[in-house]
C-alpha cells in the first residue's frame, strides 16, 4: 500500500452510531468549528481513519481525495458538520475494535495530524488478522509495535515542545496558563499593569470566531487582542482610554462610547478594571479610578456594556476577564456583580475560571502573611462568556432535553 520511503500523514476523524452511516455512505467525513484547523489542515493523497466513539471501533483505511474544506456538502449531517474532506476507501474496509485504549497507548488525539511512524504502526495492525489483532491486544503484545527508537523519540519531542506552538484548546471550565504569552512573537507586553494572557483570547476566537471575523477589544491595553488577532486570520479593533505610546494600532477611546455601527462586530473581548487596586494610566476618565465598593463603579461598567450589546452582531459573543477584590479585611465579590449586570442584556454560555499566576501576590512573602493572618489571596478571575440574543434561538419552553444514565460501575476506557 505504501512505499517504504515514503513519508506519510494521516488524521482520525470520529463519528458516532448516528453519524458513521451518513459519513461512509457520503464518502464525506467532518467536523465541527471546534476542530476546524485540523480538518483545513488534511491534504489530497493524505490517509484517513474513522473512529466511532459509540462503539470504540477505528474504520480505515481512507484517502483524502480533497483538500480539507468549509462546506463541500453543505446539507450533510444538517450542516453540524461544515469542516469536511472528501474520502475514497482504500481496499476492503476494516476495522479495529477496542481502538481507544490503543490509540491512548499510542498517544494519538483524534482530529490532530498523525506522523510516518504512528500512522504505519496503525497500518500494520490493520494488517494483521482480527483474531491475531484481538489476541496480541490480550496479551499486551501489540505494544511491541511501540519500538524503543519511537518510545525515544517522542519522549525527546515532549521533552521540548517549542514556545513556537499554538496553544491548546481548552475543553474544561479551568484553564491554567503558567506563561502570559506564546510562539515567535509577543502577544501584548507582559510587562504591562493587568496585561492579559494571549491564551484566553486565543481560545475565544478559536470557539466563537471564524477567519476574517472583525473582534472588538473595547479596553485594549497593551495590545493582546490584537496581536492573537493578526496572527490567526482575525480582524481587530482595539481602543483604551490610554493607549500606549508605542502602539499606533490601539485607538484612543473612552469604552462607554464606542464610535463602531450596531450589529457590527462577530466577537466581544474584555480584561476590564476590577477596581483601583491597579494603577494603569492618569487618563482622569479611566474607570480603573473608582472604586469597586462604590456602585459609581458598576454604573460605568453597564455603560460599557450597553455599547457592547448595540455593536455585537445578534447570536455573537462577548467575553469579560474580571476579578474579585479583598482589601482591608474587606471582600467584594465583583465578579458576581458584573455578572449580574451582564445578565440584563445577554444570556450566559459558561463561566470560566482562569487561574491567576502573575500577580504581584504570588510571592512567598503574601503566601505566609496569608495564613498568618488568615486571609486568601485572589487564586482565579472569571471569564463570563454571554451572547446577545438571537431572533432564531430557542426559548426554554422548547428545549427538549434527553437525559442518559451511565452506570457507575461500568468501566470504559477514554481516549484523552
Amino acid at each position: 500500500m505504501l512505499e517504504e520511503t515514503a513519508q506519510v500523514t494521516s488524521h482520525i476523524f470520529v463519528s458516532s452510531k448516528k453519524t458513521e452511516n451518513e459519513c461512509l455512505d457520503r464518502m464525506l467525513f467532518g467536523t465541527s468549528k471546534v476542530y476546524s484547523e485540523d480538518a483545513l489542515a488534511v491534504k489530497k493523497g493524505d490517509l484517513l481513519f474513522l473512529l466511532n466513539i459509540d462503539t470504540n471501533v477505528l474504520h480505515g483505511v481512507f484517502r483524502a481525495k480533497s483538500n480539507g474544506r468549509k462546506d463541500i456538502v453543505p446539507e450533510a449531517w444538517k450542516g453540524k458538520y461544515p469542516y469536511q474532506v472528501e474520502v475514497e476507501q482504500v481496499g476492503n474496509l476494516q476495522t479495529l475494535k477496542k481502538a481507544r485504549i490503543l490509540l491512548k497507548k499510542l498517544g494519538v488525539m483524534s482530529h490532530k495530524s498523525l506522523n510516518d511512524a504512528v500512522t504505519r504502526r496503525i497500518l500494520t495492525l490493520f494488517a494483521l488478522t482480527e483474531t491475531d489483532y484481538l489476541k496480541q491486544l490480550a496479551d499486551n503484545k501489540v505494544w511491541g509495535l511501540l519500538t524503543p527508537e519511537y518510545e525515544k523519540n517522542e519522549k525527546t519531542k515532549n521533552a521540548n515542545l517549542s514556545s513556537e506552538e499554538k496553544p491548546k484548546l481548552e475543553s474544561t471550565t479551568l484553564w491554567d496558563f503558567p506563561r502570559q504569552s506564546y510562539g515567535k512573537s509577543p502577544k501584548g507586553n507582559n510587562k504591562y499593569a493587568g496585561v492579559t494572557p494571549a491564551f484566553v483570547i486565543w481560545n475565544m476566537i478559536q470557539r466563537y470566531t471564524e477567519p476574517g471575523d472583525l473582534v472588538l477589544d473595547p479596553m485594549c491595553g497593551s495590545g493582546t487582542t490584537i496581536d492573537v488577532c493578526k496572527e490567526e486570520g482575525r480582524k481587530a479593533i482595539g481602543y483604551d482610554i490610554a493607549p500606549p505610546p508605542y502602539r499606533s494600532d490601539v485607538v484612543q477611546n473612552d469604552a462607554r462610547h464606542i464610535p463602531l455601527p450596531d450589529n457590527s462586530v462577530d466577537m466581544i473581548f474584555i480584561d476590564s478594571p476590577y477596581g483601583d487596586n491597579i494603577r494603569y494610566n492618569d487618563h482622569p476618565d479611566n474607570i480603573g479610578h473608582i472604586s469597586s465598593e462604590k456602585q459609581e463603579f458598576y454604573t460605568a461598567l453597564e455603560k460599557v456594556m450597553d455599547e457592547c450589546y448595540r455593536v455585537l452582531k445578534p447570536g455573537k459573543v462577548i467575553g469579560w476577564l474580571i476579578g474579585d477584590q479583598w482589601v482591608k479585611k474587606k471582600f467584594t465579590p465583583v465578579g458576581f456583580k458584573v455578572y449580574e449586570s451582564l445578565c440584563k442584556n445577554f444570556e450566559t454560555v459558561d463561566i470560566i475560571c482562569v487561574v491567576r499566576r502573575s500577580q504581584a501576590s504570588n510571592t512567598s512573602f503574601w503566601h505566609n502573611r496569608a495564613k498568618r493572618y488568615n486571609f486568601y489571596l485572589r487564586g482565579f478571575k472569571y471569564l463570563f462568556i454571554m451572547r446577545k440574543p438571537s431572533e432564531t434561538q430557542v426559548t426554554p419552553e422548547k428545549r427538549n432535553v434527553k437525559w442518559a444514565y451511565y452506570d457507575r460501575n461500568r468501566k470504559t476506557d477514554t481516549l484523552k
